[in-house]
């Protein structure tokens, strides 16, 4: 098994394991944490959105990782709760190889750098999106630190470097440097992005 294959079903687990976790704070039971534990759902939409078959369909090994997850995580959510800081570095992790993975599949089957890149945030990021929907918990959307701002970093530079010609792996690897870059960087330093401040408007009397 290559290395980005081993990567794509790391991001998985723990995709699954922090879905799982919001099932624990939610405490929910075994049925609601399988429910949850779900890291395919960037995957899925990106196939859906491509047209082509989805890729837990051809190949179950990524159900079986997430129904794994999910059961583990039930009877130990208190151990991995209090680990929760070395979760969120594991998610950075998945965040970057979804971004790059999810970007050369959305290249490959439309040759759209645009395209690319879309596909690669909406695999890194869509899934998260759709956990904390579905637990009723703020969206990555709503939070401060920056998150898909690194799948986009990510998925941009491994667009940039396949587009001119750079070798796959050089590509690869500097997409992911990118996109767990900026995402350990929100988690290090709390990087932000500057907040909508907003202002009166003017009143009807002061329009010319």
């Amino acid at each position: 098994m290559n290395p980005i294959a081993l990567l794509d079903y790391a991001g998985v687990a723990v995709f699954a394991a922090t879905g799982a976790l919001a099932a624990s704070r939610k405490q929910l039971d075994i049925i609601g944490f399988l429910f949850l534990a779900s890291g395919i759902g960037g995957g899925t939409l990106r196939d859906v959105i491509l047209n082509l078959p989805v890729f837990w369909v051809a190949n179950s090994s990524y159900v079986l990782i997430c129904a794994a997850v999910a059961v583990l995580v039930f009877f130990a959510a208190h151990r991995v709760e209090s680990r929760w800081k070395w979760l969120l570095w594991l998610d950075a992790i998945g965040l970057a190889a979804f971004s790059v993975m999810g970007a050369a599949k959305g290249l490959a089957i439309t040759g759209s750098p645009v395209v690319s890149v879309i596909t690669g945030v909406l695999t890194a990021t869509s899934g998260g999106i759709l956990r904390d929907l579905l637990a009723g918990e703020p969206s990555v959307l709503l939070r401060p630190e920056i998150y898909v701002t690194a799948a986009l970093a990510g998925a941009a530079i491994f667009t940039a470097g396949d587009v001119t010609g750079l070798p796959p792996i050089f590509s690869e690897l500097a997409g992911f440097a990118a996109a767990f870059a900026v995402r350990g960087g929100a988690l290090r330093f709390g990087w932000t992005f500057p907040a909508y401040k907003s202002r009166p408007g003017r009143r009807p009397e002061d329009i010319p």
